[in-house]
């Protein structure tokens, strides 16, 4: 008996998933590695192995590009994360070396591309938003933001002083180890208390 032929649309659709999918992950690697504005329209095609063409076809600019591979990374692990375990699966993504370990590499994404112009702005922008506001409701205490703030600037300037600057002993040391020092002290900044936080 013959296999049934697969339609004509139905593999187009198939091929265009693959494509879409392999785009985003050659923006997301070249954009935690880059940052946004060293990230061209061209080697992000390039990495992926198709024409330039299919990167606005499928996703309009390069801008509309960043916005699903922070959705894809950021987004999608501040959805799927309890808020209690957000910032050690944040923390623990950063410190994570390699790619085939690290498949989310929004916080890289953000910390080389953060500050880099306008056009990604808005989006990294929305991404630390969402963060802080999930973070803030951790402490219950009247300072909630301003303690989900410094927990924020403690997570980027961890990710900075790791991938970006690369600076030893951080860059090289054990995750867990990170995890346990930072996460003890943390606790500390989660806790309530019984004076409004001061």
């Amino acid at each position: 008996m013959e296999s049934a032929a697969v339609p004509p649309s139905e593999e187009r659709r198939r091929d265009a998933a693959a494509t879409r999918r392999r785009l985003l992950e050659a923006a997301r690697d070249l954009f935690a590695e880059r940052g946004y504005e060293g990230a061209t329209v061209r080697s992000i095609a390039a990495r992926a192995g198709v024409n330039q063409a299919l990167l606005f076809r499928y996703f309009g600019s390069k801008r509309g590009l960043l916005a699903e591979v922070v959705a894809l990374g950021g987004l999608e692990q501040l959805r799927a994360t309890p808020p209690e375990e957000l910032f050690e699966t944040a923390l623990r993504s950063m410190l994570t070396r390699s790619a085939e370990e690290a498949e989310d590499r929004s916080l890289e994404v953000y910390l080389r591309s953060v500050g880099r112009g306008d056009e990604a702005a808005g989006t990294l922008r929305e991404l630390g938003e969402e963060y802080q506001s999930v973070l803030a409701g951790l402490s219950g205490a009247p300072d909630g933001a301003l303690r989900a703030d410094l927990a924020m600037a403690w997570l980027l300037g961890i990710g900075l002083m790791r991938t970006v600057v690369a600076r030893e002993p951080l860059a090289g040391a054990d995750p867990d180890e990170v995890c346990r020092l930072v996460l003890g002290t943390l606790s500390h900044l989660w806790a309530e208390t019984g004076d409004g936080g001061a």
